[in-house]
């Protein structure tokens, strides 16, 4: 017999599960900037230009790849069966080897190209290093395939307390690695270290530390199929995704130094975080309470994504209208004078918070089991990228290249309105009601900045 959840059990379940990803996103944090503002003391701003492109393109070729495996298990009636999860696991391990066959092809090409003189000795790409980093992190993707998952079934039953700590203790013994190296020896290869120690560390505790079907080698024809026309929509998104998020270094890699790419790195870094902190509790909360509630209670679905919006918004919009004005200030506060420039990038790209709220949407569409619409509408910011991002550096410089990122970021939002109207998950009032954030930002912003110049006298 088929148990119907009651509402208020999926209440309580997602409130537990957003106050263990809240908690978790805030040691996780803690821990990022602490390494961060460590290792940009003892690391030369070029080297986080390098591993920028590096993990940029090895996470490249994962989404690339992507079938959307973790999103199978989550929205699928089957995604609980141990005959699906281990189909899964075996597609995860092909998937793994096939993406460090091709980061080392990826290596190689660059290598030679190097070698015959063909890319801009002024660019990113022509550092020597570069095709060995990215040859040593491709390993890492076969570490990854061997993730147990019980991290999705973790996610589809809103399980988030051991996820939580896993990814704390693989991020705390990253940063052990990291910052062990980097006192014997100041070079990025301590950056590579850390970065292949969290997946072990992961991969391992996904398999001890959590309770589901444990994995075998399975292959089920079937499945696969059914993985795979889910999935197809996932791994076109993914794709389009990937270029849209990570676009942005990988262009402006090819048109400034490694220094300055560092420097940018800081920046986005800063934007990237609050980014994380205001969209993932409400992402990884809503893709399974909007999938309970279209099997349960379609009706209640507009209700429930507005809830869950008017938390995003908010906190996104004051956190945009802070870092515009007192991005520079944060910085000043936070890195020494190699990264100033970091400062007035900063305040551009928290133009890009505004938003958040609006990929909530998405995952309604996938409970809905329209997957589709999210490559629609990153094709628009794609396009709008590609475009941007260049002309605005061959008009105006960095500055310019940065302005062309923020409009991209901002050029999809009305197309996402009009699916949300045409599904019926629109309503003026609610996307109105938060802007007040914004203003109230700002002020707080100007507050900052006068108290840091007081500060310094």
């Amino acid at each position: 017999m088929h148990h119907r959840s009651h509402p208020y059990s999926l209440r309580k379940r997602a409130v537990k599960a957003g106050l263990l990803t809240i908690a978790g996103l805030g040691l996780s944090v803690t821990i990022r900037f602490g390494s961060n503002l460590l290792m940009t003391r003892l690391l030369a701003p070029e080297m986080f230009g390098v591993m920028a492109i590096a993990s940029t393109v090895l996470f490249g070729l994962a989404m690339f790849s992507d079938m959307g495996l973790k999103q199978n298990v989550v929205q699928s009636a089957r995604g609980n069966e141990a005959i699906y999860l281990n189909t899964v696991w075996t597609i995860q391990i092909l998937r793994g080897a096939i993406l460090f066959l091709v980061g080392i092809t990826v290596s190689l090409i660059i290598f030679f190209l190097n070698s015959f003189g063909k890319m801009s000795a002024h660019s990113v790409y022509a550092t020597p290093v570069l095709p060995y980093v990215i040859a040593f992190l491709s390993i890492a993707a076969i570490v990854q395939g061997f993730e147990s998952t019980k991290l999705h079934e973790a996610s589809r039953q809103l399980s988030f307390g051991r996820i939580t700590l896993i990814d704390l203790l693989a991020q705390v013994v990253g940063l052990i690695g990291m910052v062990s190296w980097a006192f014997v020896d100041r070079s990025i290869w301590a950056l590579v270290a850390g970065g292949f120690l969290s997946a072990v560390t992961k991969a391992i505790l996904s398999h001890a530390y959590l309770s589901g079907n444990s994995n075998r080698l399975h292959w089920d024809s079937a499945i696969f199929w059914e993985i795979f026309r889910f999935g197809k929509w996932i791994f076109l998104s993914s794709v389009i995704g990937f270029l849209v998020l990570n676009g942005d270094r990988l262009i402006l890699g090819g048109l400034v130094s490694s220094e300055t790419l560092g420097i940018y790195v800081v920046a986005y870094l800063l934007a990237a975080t609050a980014d994380l902190v205001l969209s993932k509790a409400a992402a990884d909360i809503s893709l399974p309470a909007f999938s309970e509630i279209v099997r349960e209670r379609p009706a209640q679905l507009r209700a429930t994504y507005y809830k869950l919006h008017a938390i995003a918004a908010s906190s996104s919009y004051f956190c945009s209208g802070f870092l515009m004005i007192g991005g520079q200030a944060v910085v000043s506060l936070l890195y020494d004078s190699r990264y100033a420039q970091a400062g007035w990038m900063l305040q551009i790209l928290s133009v890009g918070l505004l938003t958040v709220p609006f990929r909530l949407a998405t995952e309604c569409f996938v409970a809905l089991g329209k997957p589709q619409v999210a490559s629609v509408v990153s094709v628009v910011r794609l396009m709008t990228l590609f475009t941007l991002t260049p002309a605005g550096f061959a008009l105006f410089g960095l500055t310019g290249a940065l302005w062309g990122i923020v409009l991209s970021n901002l050029s999809w939002v009305p197309i996402q309105i009009f699916f949300k109207i045409r599904f019926g998950l629109f309503a003026l009032k609610n996307e109105l009601f938060p802007i007040g954030f914004s203003i109230l930002g700002l002020l707080t912003g100007w507050a900052f900045n006068r108290a840091i110049e007081l500060l310094h006298g």
